[in-house]
C-alpha cells in the first residue's frame, strides 16, 4: 500500500525485453534507496513493483505483460524519469490517501492550462470511468495523490501547486502524454454496491 506522495524520481538505467514482460533497471535518489531489501514493494509511476535484484542504488524490476499493457510503463524508454515511493509502513504519516498500486488505465493529457502560477492539467475522461471520477474526489495519477477540481463531459483537470510539479514528473509533462490513472478504492466500493443495489430493486 501507497501513500500517493510521490518521494522523488528515478531513472531507468536499462531495458531488457523477454517473452511477454520486460525488466527494468531503475536507478533511485539514496534517500529513497536506503534499505531497500529484494522482494520490497515501490510504486514506479504508481504501479506497484517488486525489487528483484539490487546494486548500490540501482533496482531491477519485472513487469509482465499484461502491466504493459495498461499503464504507461511499456512506453518508457531508457533514460526517462519516473515517480516514485516505497510502500507504507505502520505508523507512517498518510499525507495523500490509499493506493494499491494497481492502476485501473493509463489517460492522456489534453491540455494543461497555467496562469498566474495555477497550473491545471486536464485528461480525457473515458465513459467506463465517468462514474468513478467526481469532482473533489481523489485520484490516484502516476502514483500522486491528487483533488480533482474540475469535471466536464469527456474531461477532468486536477491542479497542481508548484512543490508538486517540482518532485514529480508533471513539472516536465506534456499534451498527450499516457498517464496512470487509479481510482479512489472507496469511490469504487460505492459506485458498485449502488449500483447493485438499484439492480436488485429492478
Amino acid at each position: 500500500m501507497f501513500t500517493g506522495i510521490v518521494q522523488g524520481q528515478g531513472q531507468i538505467n536499462s531495458i531488457t525485453t523477454g517473452n511477454n514482460q520486460r525488466s527494468f533497471v531503475i536507478t533511485l535518489p539514496k534517500a529513497i534507496s536506503h534499505k531497500v531489501d529484494i522482494g520490497a514493494s515501490i510504486a514506479i509511476n504508481g504501479t506497484c513493483l517488486t525489487v528483484t535484484a539490487q546494486s548500490d542504488n540501482h533496482f531491477s524490476f519485472d513487469v509482465i505483460g499484461q502491466t504493459l499493457k495498461l499503464t504507461n510503463l511499456g512506453l518508457l524508454k531508457q533514460g526517462a524519469w519516473v515517480n516514485v515511493e516505497r510502500s507504507l509502513k505502520y505508523g507512517d504519516e498518510i499525507g495523500g490517501h490509499i493506493i494499491s498500486g494497481h492502476v485501473s488505465i493509463a489517460l492522456a493529457i489534453s491540455r494543461i492550462d497555467t496562469q498566474d502560477g495555477n497550473t491545471n492539467i486536464w485528461f480525457d475522461l473515458p465513459d467506463a470511468h465517468k462514474k468513478h471520477v467526481l469532482p473533489q474526489g481523489f485520484i490516484g495519477l502516476n502514483g500522486c495523490s491528487l483533488t480533482v477540481g474540475c469535471v466536464r463531459e469527456s474531461e477532468f483537470c486536477v491542479c497542481l501547486i508548484p512543490e508538486t510539479l517540482r518532485v514529480t514528473g508533471f513539472g516536465k509533462a506534456n499534451p498527450g502524454d499516457l498517464v496512470n490513472m487509479e481510482i479512489d478504492h472507496q469511490t469504487q466500493t460505492i459506485v458498485a454496491t449502488v449500483e447493485r443495489f438499484l439492480a436488485a430493486k429492478g
